[in-house]
């Protein structure tokens, strides 16, 4: 038994050991998206956060921003954007600048 033990660990020793091969493959991570939230305040008329929607977010039609209008007063908030860091950052900071209270950027 002892000799078979030993022819075994013999025969490992000498066998040359193959690595996997690693893999070329990529992995890519999006980006992650960040949501631009507008928060219910006591000061702002429901025009004036209508008309910062359009004016400061693209895409925005009247109707839509009337919408969230209303969910931010009746619900407390709303996501009036998601989409990269970058233009979440400037939408966010324009929105400040026009007097809405706004939530942090927060990734969705």
């Amino acid at each position: 038994m002892v000799t078979r033990l030993s022819a075994a660990v013999s025969a490992m020793a000498t066998t040359p050991t193959i690595a996997p091969e690693r893999s070329s493959q990529v992995t890519r991570k999006p980006y992650p998206n960040y949501k631009v939230i507008v928060l219910n305040d006591d000061f702002n008329t429901f025009q004036h956060v209508a008309e910062c929607l359009m004016k400061y977010i693209p895409g925005m039609t009247s109707d839509r921003a009337w919408e969230l209008t209303n969910q931010v007063h009746y619900e407390g908030q709303a996501i009036v954007w998601i989409g990269p860091q970058e233009p979440a950052e400037l939408y966010h900071q324009q929105l400040r600048r026009a007097g809405l209270t706004m939530a942090p950027l927060e990734a969705a």
